[in-house]
């Protein structure tokens, strides 16, 4: 999704990638392999494990679904999920690439579910493919977890679900976060830019701030945002720009390897010196960031997840188990693929199916369902009972040879601050000043 700073980085990069996927693929094979048909609950699971989204994301998240179904088969998760299997069935994955845009991902959902016979889907981290399924899942009437896609537009094209969930959250929860948090952490600043993807995703977010900073922090002057095209890679002109500019805060929703890649290239040049950079997907680059971001940049993890994790029996099982099998600590996506897969045990659990739920008892028993999570606890309250509401939180990176990367300063906001209640338009909600809101 960027360029390393260097030819035999971006080399190590790939080749970690490509061991990552052949492992991922193995896995996924014993798995199915090992069950029999009758006894099995299938899943199709999809995620990029290929392309530039991969690596930061796709992968950590496929890794993720490795670790957590091969323990739901053996009974091996902490309570309340130590029962074997889903509803006492092993689950079965199949794992598709998310790269080729929207129009692809339609046609290989169709393939899972008419094909491949899958019982449900989990997969999306690209907006764009989420709210091209999102409908499809609802004509094939089969049960849908977006797991980490962001768009607010999600459950405006879909407007009343049946089929269709999502255990994360969305957009408009990041950017209301990051500025409760600047508010909080950094009252003193005057001058704040931005620099974000050129499609819905960045286009919305910077909305969702500024929108949120005119109610905060009337007084802080927005003085640009640059726009650079997705996959980009190089940044030196936009750098250039906010430069010129010299703002305090620079806000960024870029992710994956766009995001790691502006950072790079950001601290060469001294832009990371003079403004701080706060970014809300930036937790998935807490174990990357080493000599790249400086001390002090704000990071978001579009939730309570990766390095923000509460302490549980969930997390503290999921970080050992994820490390232990592949070598590093579980990042954002990990996580929220781990969270989707509860969510799917949990609906399963709960069904009051014998054998494999149908699609329509998986989706009522999830419909406005609280369940444990490695976030902690998920109400699934908003989105007529189909989207997640959790805390927001962000935090400070730190990194020295000693602690390795860490969060400082972390600051949580409730999903009462952070999301407008059930049913509000977040846009008019977020205009009239957040009315309702809870953030005590």
């Amino acid at each position: 999704m960027g360029h390393p700073l260097s030819r035999a980085g971006m080399r190590r990069t790939l080749l970690s990638t490509a061991t990552s996927i052949a492992l991922i693929s193995a896995g996924v094979m014993g798995i199915s392999q090992a069950a029999h048909a009758e006894d099995t609950f299938k899943v199709g699971l999809v995620t990029f494990l290929s392309g530039g989204a991969s690596g930061p994301f796709g992968v950590p998240a496929a890794q993720a679904a490795e670790t957590v179904i091969k323990a739901i088969n053996a009974g091996e998760l902490p309570a309340p999920y130590d029962s074997a299997g889903v509803n006492g069935l092993q689950l079965e994955s199949v794992v598709i690439d998310e790269a080729g845009g929207p129009t692809k991902q339609v046609e290989e959902y169709r393939n899972l579910v008419q094909r491949q016979n899958v019982n449900a889907v989990i997969g999306y981290i690209s907006s764009g493919d989420c709210l091209a399924v999102g409908p499809v899942a609802e004509e094939m009437q089969t049960f849908t977890i977006a797991f980490d896609c962001g768009t607010p537009r999600l459950f405006e094209d879909v407007s009343n679900p049946t089929y269709l969930f999502r255990t994360g959250l969305d957009a408009v929860a990041d950017n209301v976060g990051a500025a409760h948090y600047l508010n909080d952490a950094k009252s003193d600043i005057s001058r704040l830019a931005g620099i974000q993807q050129n499609y819905a995703w960045g286009q919305d977010s910077w909305q969702d701030f500024t929108l949120s900073m005119e109610q905060l922090m009337p007084d802080v002057e927005i003085v640009d945002n640059q726009t650079p095209q997705i996959f980009q890679g190089n940044y030196g002109t936009e750098i250039s720009a906010l430069q010129t500019r010299r703002p305090d805060i620079i806000h960024s929703s870029m992710w994956g390897g766009d995001m790691e890649a502006f950072v790079a290239q950001a601290n060469v040049r001294g832009l990371l010196e003079q403004a701080t950079a706060i970014l809300t997907t930036g937790e998935s680059g807490l174990h990357r960031f080493e000599n790249q971001a400086p001390n002090g940049t704000i990071l978001g993890g579009r939730g309570p997840f990766g390095g923000f994790m509460p302490e549980n029996d969930l997390s503290e099982w999921f970080s050992k188990a994820y490390e232990a099998e592949h070598g590093t600590p579980p990042s954002y996506p990990a996580s929220k693929m781990a969270q989707a897969l509860l969510g799917l045990k949990y609906a399963a659990d709960n069904s009051g199916a014998e054998g494999v739920p149908s699609s329509e008892q998986l989706a009522a028993a999830l419909k406005g369902a609280t369940f444990e999570s490695v976030s902690g606890t998920v109400k699934m309250a908003l989105a007529g009972g189909h989207q997640a509401m959790q805390p927001m939180l962000y935090g400070e990176y730190h990194y020295s040879a000693d602690t390795g990367p860490e969060l400082r300063n972390v600051r949580a906001y409730k999903g009462e601050c952070v999301s407008p209640p059930d049913g509000q338009n977040a846009l008019e909600w977020i205009k009239a000043g957040f009315p309702g809101a809870d953030c005590d």
